[in-house]
């Protein structure tokens, strides 16, 4: 074997389960499995492929030509041939290089180079080298390392070239590899200067090329030079030389000769020889070269065709050592006659055990490998130490890897079948080969069942998993089109498009003119398909042809270069391996096993060959039933009960018999059953650590984060979990056949007897586990993911967010999946190989080891993915990460498939599966699975991160907490019923928990509100325990009600023990919304009323009118204020006297709300509250005076709309002069009469209008007669047309008439008013006045300097008093001794002569002062008269 006992497919052991079966049984079979159980673990190899189901990357193509076109091709074409180079560092765990290589492979005159990685993914990593007219040689590429550069050597039949790349370590600025994509060191590859003369020479025409042999060898010399080896066209060797790549100015690449004689003959310049050549014949030609490097000279190894191995010293150009091959061949005489054209040679350096020399010598029936160790003396003396020969039957070696203990051989057969084979040559003593599990070409032929379509089960096996490459499907799909467009980089999803649509179109395109049956129309459409399927195999098998092995010296990998792909050969158990091989391999690969020869393992190996000789015996259509049973969650011992009967019903080849016989060789089956189980068995209860240890450093933190993270990492240890689960679901399966065999046979091959019939069922039972577990992992290894679209992605980490999730490894990643990839796939890439990784790496001994060491490592994380994905451990990691992932439907699947007989984790699973059921709308499911998942609460490590929380409010039991994330998850999801029904539910729970329940009920509230359940949201109100709670549930009740104008149910419900609080809420509310949009005043109106409290309705209108006038300055709130103050009024009237009363609500309650804005002054000071503000109670009378006021600022309004920003909050007097001003004189008359307030406003606005009808134009005119119509008159004048003047100086008589009163101010302020604006007195107003007050009218006149009237009223009312015209002055009686007293206004009569003598110069003043002088003297003397006849009557 390869490595010895250096690794083991478990990394570790794991504690066992402390509470179930599995210590017990273990301890049992322990004992009896000590001899076998590490070889089970470490033993055999097998290939995986690296089918790639992307695009294939696109290579960049470099394309070069010889100056002139060069010389025409050679006749012979080479094979086609691969190869590969590891990095030095490759194994280091902190080497920037580290687990990263470049492989070639060559057609004829192209070379395809690409870089791989196995922890990142390289960008631009491969590049297609285009030789013209020219053949690369078989192995032409060579690739070294230096410390700045990877150089590449590359030979063909015309030209040797050199290509200078930058080195890895000096393309990055950091060499901590932290990101999941880098560049490659083909990035900048059109930089290379290619053509450069330095970099490239034609291989001179003397000595030449050999047409015979295709042997090469190139190696770097220490001063930077590139050399060639080729074989010369004479025979013999000749080495070519391109100088340093660094060297200055024009130098010439030499030619060296090594010819029998020791002699170098140099060609120096102009590639003409110096000396002439001896003769050498084809058979001393070169067959297989390679190269030692050592510090100070160059070992040239050379393999003739002659059978003889020669060593060249480069430096001193002489033949060190000359050994004949065939010296170790036992029978060679018919080999030394024929030529070694087919021999191989290879070297193997350890700096501890030297250099190994293997050389693989060809015979037409059998090949045989010898292996040396090169040894040398003190006198510089070399000799070949012969450690072994092995021997082999296959024919075409077509490549073997040389290590220090070990030969990889690769054979492709007639029949194009792929052996690989290896052995340790060492230890081996017998010669055995050990076979390489290699992976099946896919099927040549598909079953079709009769209810399977064609179309779908074609395309089914056509893009299963691991079955063909893109390329192959490409290249089929393009031959099959005959299309001359070549198809490249189409995804997975496209290339099924256009299958689908080219060979659909191809088989409707042969039918169209016909009609067919159905048989016949199935029959064309399965020939059109089988075509491309055969196609398919066609390309696919061409593509595996395999080309070289590629062996890792520092990591211990192997790969497997072919044609079109690279295969990587892994460890696999001795279990896997033994029921994997062939037939005739069997036997051989057991006596090369090693093992001991104990009865124990000669019972495994006889039950490894009967579930063989089972399984070589099952059908497909047995599988089938197998396989239906586990996907329809039936018993698989049911199963398998009935492929035995039908085994045994069509045993024709003595089957029954040959299990038996091998069955009597065993001596204890069921130890060795048990022993098959826990090799298989997965199980374990130990917690994996979440992350990786902070305790180690950052960097080392840092460089763990993307080892083995790379695409092809992922693909192939998720397609190892997918065979190994593949090839033990068949184990299993045939195992169970055999139990019911076993069952049926009884104690008849039990030679050890005494075995119990619970024991074999209980094993029947752990098998039966065993091959459901495989089943599902196999499932899931070969189910794709799904694409995601982004906002499902966006959508999912809210809901995570709310159930405080997305802090979980499992669930970080979050991104869309890079189709197309399957379920395992996304699991290793996202979140298990973190898990593996830190698990791997937990010691500080870990990470000092030497290196990496690929077979152990990869055994290791298959082993710990396999225990992740193990459905009977704790860990829950798989599906919290579909689950974070968005993979639903494949989550649902996953969980139907574990249900009937995983007893572990049921409760994480009901809930992702109610998870999933929500997110696909399917509410009633989920919540089932949620009450489903409670009971498990506080039992499952899923569902404790779940409540795990901490500003969760409901923390006295933890299912009440897991109640309250899914209640929480059902709000984001908005799913109000599921709520209400789920909290309902809840509340059972938390029976002594009131804040619990008032939690419960608060949500149970607030959903059944927002569905529109009033009464129910009510009830929920009323039950709350809480009772802050319950006021911000009532709270929340009427602000919704009253937005959705549902008023009768709000004033209608009984608030029991809540009365207060709701008007409390309702006023609060009132005071502090808009009062135009929101009628929470009118709500409380209604409440209060709904109760019979109709004083604190009234107190609420009152105020909602108060409010109104103050804050709403329009015409509708003027409207709504006057209505207010009816509702208010109407109330009062409604209440016995002696209460018909309310409190005037205070101006400032309005504003101090609680939550509002402290009021400052005008220097930013908060001011002060008023204290102390005193109570004053409105009774009915004043109700009526402000309902009066509110109708009358309506009334004002309605006449004047630019008055209604201003007759809101207007007071008595302010709004009589607005009324004025709007000629509603009636209106202004009754408001003064109701507040008592003088009539002289009134007065004054109505003369100073009829002033400006008087002297106004038309417009005054037009709009006098709105104001005029808004009063009333006391009669109609129908005798003659009338003017708006007319009426409005009819209508101040009117006024004057009707509101006369004591000195008639009224008159007084008329008159006033009229000489103030210049205006002439009116006849009707000077007789009016004169009967009322002549004396303050000759004041007026006099104020106004109008002495003429002045003296005009002076000298009638003189005449008056005297007897004449008395009437006209409201004089009864005219002076006489028996009348009253009567007077004349003497200071006023004064100051008029006063003035009309002081201007004695205006003639007419005089005459009017003389007028005046002669009718007081008349007066005068008439008072003397009357005097002394009144004193005469009185004496």
């Amino acid at each position: 074997m390869m490595h010895g006992e250096a690794h083991s497919l478990r990394p570790r052991p794991l504690p066992a389960p402390a509470s179930r079966e599995a210590p017990r049984r273990r301890a049992r079979e322990g004992k009896m499995a000590a001899s076998v159980g590490e070889g089970l673990a470490e033993r055999g190899y097998l290939e995986l492929g690296g089918t790639s189901r992307g695009p294939r990357r696109r290579a960049r193509e470099l394309v070069f030509s010889l100056p002139g076109g060069g010389l025409s091709p050679t006749a012979a074409r080479y094979t086609d041939s691969a190869g590969g180079y590891w990095y030095q560092q490759n194994a280091q765990l902190g080497s920037v290089t580290r687990n990263r290589f470049i492989h070639w492979a060559t057609s004829g005159g192209t070379l395809e180079l690409m870089e791989e990685s196995l922890d990142i993914n390289l960008l631009s990593n491969a590049i297609q080298l285009k030789f013209q007219n020219c053949s690369l040689l078989p192995g032409g590429v060579h690739i070294f390392e230096t410390q700045n550069h990877v150089v590449i050597l590359i030979l063909t039949n015309q030209t040797v070239h050199r290509l200078i790349l930058p080195h890895p370590a000096r393309m990055y600025r950091s060499e901590l590899i932290s990101e999941s994509h880098m560049q490659s060191v083909f990035t900048d590859i059109g930089k290379v200067h290619f053509r450069d003369p330095l970099n490239y020479c034609v291989i001179p025409t003397v000595p030449g090329l050999s047409v015979h042999s295709s042997a090469s060898a190139a190696w770097l010399s220490s001063d930077g030079g590139a050399l060639f080896a080729l074989p010369s066209a004479t025979g013999g060797i000749f080495v070519l030389q391109l100088p340093s790549y660094d060297v200055h100015g024009m130098t010439s690449p030499s030619v060296l000769e090594l010819k029998q004689s020791s002699v170098m003959q140099r060609l120096l310049t102009g590639w003409m020889p110096t000396a002439i050549r001896g003769d050498q014949g084809p058979s001393d030609l070169p067959v297989s070269m390679s190269v030692h490097c050592r510090e100070h000279d160059t070992l040239l190894f050379a393999l003739y065709q002659d059978h003889k191995l020669r060593m060249w010293s480069y430096k001193d150009q002489i033949c060190l050592m000359v050994a004949d091959m065939l010296e170790f061949v036992p029978v060679n005489k018919d080999l030394r006659l024929a030529a070694g054209t087919g021999h191989k040679l290879q070297l193997s350096y350890s700096e501890t055990l030297g250099l190994y020399i293997g050389v693989y010598l060809h015979a037409p029936k059998q090949g045989q490998f010898c292996v040396f160790q090169l040894v040398s003396t003190e006198s510089h003396r070399y000799s070949l130490d012969h450690i072994s020969s092995l021997f082999t039957s296959q024919e075409t070696l077509i490549d073997f890897t040389l290590t220090t203990s070990e030969i990889w051989a690769l054979w492709h057969d007639d029949e194009n079948q792929t052996t690989v084979k290896y052995i340790n040559f060492e230890q081996n003593v017998a010669g055995q080969w050990n076979q390489v599990s290699m992976q099946p070409l896919p099927s040549e032929e598909v079953d079709i069942r009769d209810n399977q379509h064609p179309r779908e089960t074609f395309m089914e096996a056509i893009f299963a998993p691991g079955q063909f490459t893109n390329a192959a499907l490409l290249k089929a799909l393009q031959i099959y089109s005959q299309g001359t467009e070549r198809l490249t980089d189409l995804s997975w999803d496209e290339l099924k498009k256009q299958i689908t649509t080219t060979v659909e179109n191809e088989f409707q395109g042969n039918v169209a003119e016909y009609e067919f049956s159905h048989e016949e129309f199935r029959q064309l459409q399965v020939e059109s398909w089988s075509k491309f399927y055969a196609y398919c195999l066609q390309y696919q098998e061409e593509l595996s042809r395999p080309l070289a092995l590629l062996w890792n010296q520092c990591s211990n990998m192997v790969c497997l270069l072919k044609k079109g792909q690279l295969s990587f050969l892994v460890p696999c158990s001795l279990m896997d391996h033994l029921y994997l091989l062939p037939d005739e391999q069997l036997i051989n690969e057991v006596e090369s096993a090693g093992l001991d020869e104990s009865e124990f393992t000669h019972d495994l190996v006889s039950l490894v060959q009967c579930l063989r000789l089972i399984g070589e015996s099952v059908t497909v259509e047995m599988t089938l039933k197998m396989e239906m049973a586990c996907f329809c969650r039936q018993s698989p011992e049911r199963a398998a009960e009935q492929i035995l009967k039908d085994l045994i019903a069509n045993d024709t080849e003595n089957l029954m018999e040959d299990i038996h016989s091998k069955l009597q060789e065993i001596k204890n089956p069921i130890g060795a059953i048990g022993v098959l189980i826990r090799e298989m068995d997965y199980e374990t209860d130990m917690e994996m650590e979440r992350g990786f240890n902070i305790v180690q450093p950052l960097n080392v933190r840092m460089h763990l984060s993307q080892l083995y993270g790379s695409s092809t990492t992922v693909n192939m240890v998720c397609r190892c979990v997918c065979k190994m689960s593949m090839t033990r679901f068949f184990i299993c399966r045939d195992l169970l056949i055999l139990q019911q065999l076993l069952l049926r046979l009884g104690d008849a091959v039990m030679l050890g007897g005494g075995q119990l019939f619970h024991t074999q069922q209980n094993l029947l039972h752990r098998t039966s586990l065993l091959l459901l577990s495989y089943y599902v992992i196999r499932w899931a290894s070969q189910r794709l993911a799904s694409d995601v679209p982004v906002d499902e992605l966006e959508s999912n980490l809210q809901h995570l967010s709310v159930l405080k999730l997305t802090d979980s490894s499992a669930l970080a990643p979050l991104k869309l999946v890079s189709s197309p990839q399957t379920i395992v796939e996304l699991f290793f890439q996202e979140v298990a190989r973190k898990h593996t990784i830190s698990q791997l790496f937990q010691s500080d001994a870990a990470l000092d080891e030497a290196g990496l060491n690929w077979p152990q490592m990869f055994s290791a994380i298959c082993s710990y993915l396999l225990q992740f994905l193990w459905p009977s451990n704790p860990c829950f990691l798989f599906p919290e990460c579909l689950m974070g992932a968005c993979q639903y439907t494949q989550l649902q699947e996953y969980i139907r498939l574990l249900e009937p007989w995983c007893h572990v984790n049921v409760g994480s699973c009901r809930f992702l599966m109610g998870h999933c059921h929500l997110v696909m709308g399917e509410g009633h499911k989920a919540l089932d699975c949620f009450c489903q998942a409670a009971s498990e609460v506080g039992k499952e490590e899923f569902l404790d991160r779940l409540i795990r929380s901490e500003d969760v409010e409901m923390t006295s039991t933890p299912r009440l907490q897991y109640y309250d994330k899914v209640l929480r998850l059902l709000d984001t999801m908005g799913l109000p019923e599921l709520i209400i029904q789920l909290a309902t539910l809840a509340i059972t729970e938390a029976t002594d928990d009131w804040r619990s329940q008032a939690t419960l009920r608060t949500c149970i509230f607030k959903h059944h509100l927002d569905l529109g359940h009033n009464s129910q949201a009510y009830e929920a109100l009323i039950h709350n325990p809480d009772s802050s709670r319950q006021l911000d549930c009532l709270r929340q009740l009427v602000i919704v009600l009253c937005e959705r104008s549902q008023l009768q149910d709000l004033v209608e419900f009984p608030y029991v023990n809540l009365h207060n609080e709701v008007v409390g809420i309702i006023e609060y509310r009132a005071r502090a919304v808009d009062l135009m949009t929101h009628n929470y005043y009118e709500l409380l109106y209604a409440f209060h009323v709904y109760r019979h409290n109709y004083r604190k309705a009234g107190t609420v209108m009152f105020e909602y009118g108060m409010r109104l006038g103050r804050e709403v300055r329009t015409l509708a709130g003027l409207q709504k204020q006057a209505n207010c103050y009816l509702a208010a009024l109407n109330c009062l009237r409604l209440i016995r006297p002696e209460y018909a009363w309310i409190v005037q609500p205070a101006s400032g309650a309005v504003y101090e709300r609680p939550g509002g804005s402290p009021k400052r002054s005008h220097d930013g000071e908060c001011t002060v509250a008023p204290m102390g503000s005193q109570i004053e109670i409105l009774e009915l009378q004043d109700l009526e005076r402000e309902c009066m006021l509110a109708r009358i600022r309506l009334t004002l309004a309605q006449h004047d709309p630019s008055t209604t920003a201003i007759t809101g909050n207007s007071s008595p007097k302010e709004l009589v002069t607005l009324l004025v001003q709007a000629g509603l004189f009636d209106t202004a008359i009754s408001l003064c009469q109701t507040y008592n307030i003088s009539l002289k406003p009134v007065f004054e606005g109505l003369t100073f209008k009829c002033v400006k009808l008087q002297f106004g134009g038309e417009a005054a005119l037009t709009e006098a007669w709105d104001w005029l119509a808004a009063n009333q008159f006391s009669s109609v004048i129908t005798t003659k047309e009338t003017s708006a003047p007319d009426e409005a100086w009819r209508l101040l008589s009117s006024y004057l008439d009707k509101y006369e009163c004591p000195n008639s101010p009224y008159h007084r302020c008329v008159i006033s008013k009229l000489l103030s604006h210049g205006v002439p007195l009116p006849n009707w107003l000077i007789n009016s006045y004169k009967k009322v007050d002549p004396a303050e009218l000759l004041r007026l006149y006099l104020n106004y300097d109008l002495l003429e009237e002045a003296a005009e009223l002076v000298l009638e009312y003189v005449d008056a008093i005297l007897g004449k015209g008395h009437d006209y002055f409201g004089i009864e009686f005219p002076l006489s001794a028996t009348t009253p007293i009567v007077w004349l206004p003497y200071s006023a009569i004064d100051q008029l002569l006063q003035t009309l003598g002081e201007n004695a110069a205006n003639h007419h003043n005089m005459v009017l002062f003389q007028k005046i002088q002669d009718k007081l003297e008349a007066y005068q003397n008439q008072v003397d008269k009357a005097t002394r006849d009144f004193l005469y009557r009185r004496n």
